[in-house]
C-alpha cells in the first residue's frame, strides 16, 4: 500500500506517458527494484529502456491566415491544430457545413459538395444533435474526411465560447492537409467568406514534440547452467492518464486521474512479486525480467516497444504475466485471461489456486489478447496470462484513488503471482514448468479494450467487425496487425499477424484512427476490398465483414 500510495499521490498528477510525474514513478519503481538487489536490465546495466513518443506539436514562425486580404489574429482568433500538417496554400474557400455525411437525409449537402483543391469550412458541433464529445463533432474526423476528398486545408469554426485547444496538448497522429480551429468573431467572418466562395491563404508550420518515455527494466539472474538463458517476462504499466481529457470517463474535469487502481495496483503488485523472489532461499533457475511499462494508456506503447526492440532475446522468453488493475477484489473473483494460450495454463492454475490459505473464484478467459500490455507478448507468440479484479465506477476517472483499494486482496493477488512465477522459474529442486503454446486463443468477442480498431465491444454507429488485432504502437504508416482472431471475417479473408492494412474500401488506412473512421463508415455483411503490405508485397484481399456480438 506504501507504492500505492505513492504512485497515486496528487503530486505526481496522473503519471501521463512523457510527464515529470510519470518520470517521478520510473525513478521510485527503478529505486526499489534497485534497493532489492536486482539487476538493471536496460541499456548499459541501467534500470530503463528509453525510447521517444510524439507529444503534441510546436507551432513554428511561419504561421499565417488571411481571408479576403485580411490577417486573423494568431492565437487569439485562431490556431493550427496538433494534429495538423504542415503547408502553405491560397484557394477559394467553400462551407461544409457540418463536414460530415449524414447518409439517407434528403439535406446531406456535405457528400454532394465539390471540395477538392478548397479550403474548406466547417462547423465544430455536432450535425446529430446528440450532443456531448462525439465522432461527428471531433475535428480531427473532419479533418480527416476532408483530406481524403481531396481538400486543401480545414478551418473548423468553434462554438460559442468555446477556447482554442493547445497544439502542445494534442495527442492523435498527424492529417495529411493543414487544419486549424477558429473562434470567436473570426468564426462567424470566415463562415461568411466561404459562404461568398472568397479567397484564402493559409500557412502552417508545425513540428512534433517529441519526449523521452521510459519502461523500467530489472533482472534476477537465473541461475541453472541450461535455463539461466531463458526468461520469464512479470510486467504491469505505470502511467496513467495525467489531468484526464483523452481516455477519460469524465472528459470534462481537468483534476487529477491519480489511477491507483489502474494501474498503481499492479504495479505495486509487480515490485512486491520482486521483493517475495529476492527474499527466497534460493535463486530462481530461469531469469525473471520485472517489466513496468509506459504507455499502456495511448495504446500499449511500453509493451510494443520492447516487443519491438526486446532487452533479453523474445525468442528465449517463456511467458509473461501481467497485472493491470489488480487492487479492487470483489465478491472473490480474480479474472485471469490468456489462459488459453499455453495447454498446460488451466490446470496449473487451478492446482495453485486451491493451495492458497484463501481460494480465489477464478474466471477463466483463453484469450490472449485483452486490455492490456500482455497482448503485445502473445502478439509474438509469447503464452501470457493477465490477472485482473474488473472495472468499477471509478475506473479512467479522478475517484480511483488510493483509499478505495482493497489492501488484503492485492497482497493475495500478488502472492498467487509469485507462486505461479516459481513454478515457471524454476527453484532448487523445483523443475521450471515448460509450456506450450497455443496460436489464436480465442475468447468471445468485445474483451479487449473499448476503442481498440476492428475489435471492440459494440457501441452506437462503431461499426462493423473484422476480428483483427491491431499493433497500438504508432508507426510511419498503416496499421499493423498482430494477430487476427479465430473465425473471424480477418482469418477468412486471408489476413495474418504481421499484415500492415494500408487501404480498405478504396480509402487510406494511414493510422489507427483512419481505421476506425473507415469502419464506422460500414455495416455487418458488407464485402470490402482490404489492401496489405506483407513483406515486399501489396496484397487485395476480400473481407464480409461480420457483425459484433
Amino acid at each position: 500500500m506504501a507504492h500505492v500510495r505513492y504512485l497515486a499521490d496528487d503530486a505526481l498528477e496522473g503519471r501521463e506517458v512523457g510527464s515529470w510525474g510519470e518520470r517521478c514513478a520510473g525513478e521510485y519503481i527503478a529505486g526499489y527494484l534497485r534497493s532489492l538487489g536486482l539487476t538493471g536490465a536496460g541499456p548499459e546495466g541501467s534500470f530503463f529502456q528509453p525510447f521517444q513518443v510524439q507529444m503534441g506539436s510546436i507551432v513554428g514562425g511561419e504561421t499565417s491566415l488571411v481571408v479576403s486580404g485580411r490577417p486573423v489574429a494568431f492565437g487569439e482568433e485562431w490556431v493550427p491544430f496538433g494534429f495538423s500538417s504542415s503547408g502553405s496554400i491560397a484557394a477559394p474557400l467553400i462551407y461544409g457545413g457540418p463536414g460530415v455525411s449524414r447518409p439517407g437525409s434528403e439535406d446531406d449537402r456535405f457528400a454532394r459538395l465539390d471540395i477538392e483543391g478548397r479550403i474548406v469550412v466547417v462547423e465544430a458541433s455536432d450535425p446529430h444533435g446528440s450532443g456531448g464529445a462525439t465522432l461527428a463533432s471531433d475535428p480531427h474526423f473532419k479533418a480527416s474526411t476532408a483530406a481524403g476528398r481531396g481538400a486543401a486545408a480545414v478551418l473548423v469554426l468553434l462554438e460559442e465560447g468555446a477556447p482554442l485547444p493547445d497544439p502542445s496538448l494534442e495527442r492523435r497522429p498527424s492529417v495529411r492537409i493543414p487544419a486549424a480551429a477558429i473562434s470567436g468573431s473570426a468564426a462567424r467572418r470566415i463562415r461568411e467568406a466561404a459562404l461568398a466562395g472568397q479567397e484564402a491563404r493559409f500557412t502552417a508550420t508545425l513540428e512534433p514534440r517529441m519526449v523521452e518515455a521510459r519502461n523500467v527494466a530489472a533482472l534476477i539472474p537465473g541461475v541453472d547452467s541450461t535455463l539461466a538463458d531463458q526468461v520469464l517476462v512479470i510486467g504491469a504499466h505505470y502511467d496513467h492518464l495525467g489531468f484526464g481529457e483523452e481516455g477519460s470517463l469524465a472528459p470534462d474535469s481537468r483534476r487529477v486521474h491519480n489511477g491507483a487502481d489502474d494501474n498503481a495496483s499492479g504495479t505495486a503488485a509487480l515490485m512486491d512479486v520482486a521483493r517475495r523472489m529476492m527474499e527466497a532461499s534460493e535463486r530462481p533457475s530461469r531469469s525473471v525480467l520485472f517489466l513496468a511499462f509506459t504507455g499502456e494508456e495511448k495504446g500499449l506503447w511500453g509493451s510494443g516497444q520492447y516487443v519491438k526492440e526486446p532487452l533479453l532475446p523474445l525468442g528465449n522468453t517463456v511467458a509473461m504475466i501481467n497485472m493491470d488493475m489488480v487492487g479492487r477484489l470483489r465478491e472473490n473473483t480474480l479474472t485471469v485471461y490468456g489462459t488459453g494460450t499455453a495447454r498446460e495454463w488451466p490446470a496449473l492454475l487451478d492446482t495453485l489456486n486451491a493451495r492458497q490459505a484463501r481460494p480465489f473464484v477464478l474466471s477463466h478467459i483463453p484469450d490472449g489478447f485483452g486490455p492490456s500490455d500482455q497482448s503485445s507478448f502473445y502478439g509474438a507468440s509469447v503464452p501470457v496470462l493477465h490477472f485482473f479484479t474488473n472495472t468499477h465506477s471509478e475506473y479512467h476517472r479522478p475517484e480511483d484513488d488510493w483509499q478505495l483499494i482493497d489492501a488484503q486482496g492485492l497482497d493475495r493477488v500478488a502472492g498467487l503471482v509469485e507462486v505461479v512465477s516459481w513454478e515457471l522459474a524454476g527453484q532448487g529442486p523445483r523443475a521450471a514448468l515448460a509450456l506450450t503454446l497455443v496460436e489464436g486463443a480465442g475468447a468471445p468477442q468485445g474483451s479487449v479494450r473499448p476503442g481498440d480498431p476492428g475489435d471492440a465491444p459494440a457501441s452506437p454507429g462503431y461499426g462493423a467487425y473484422v476480428g483483427t488485432i491491431p499493433d497500438m504502437t504508432p508507426q510511419d504508416f498503416g496499421v499493423r496487425i498482430t494477430g487476427v482472431r479465430e473465425g473471424s471475417p480477418a482469418e477468412r479473408g486471408g489476413l495474418v499477424a504481421g499484415d500492415v492494412l494500408v487501404a480498405m474500401a478504396g480509402k487510406e488506412i494511414s493510422d489507427l484512427y483512419a481505421y476506425t473512421y473507415v469502419l464506422r463508415e460500414h455495416k455487418p455483411g458488407e464485402t470490402v476490398i482490404v489492401e496489405v503490405l506483407r513483406g515486399d508485397e501489396r496484397l487485395s484481399l476480400t473481407v464480409v465483414l461480420g457483425e459484433r456480438r
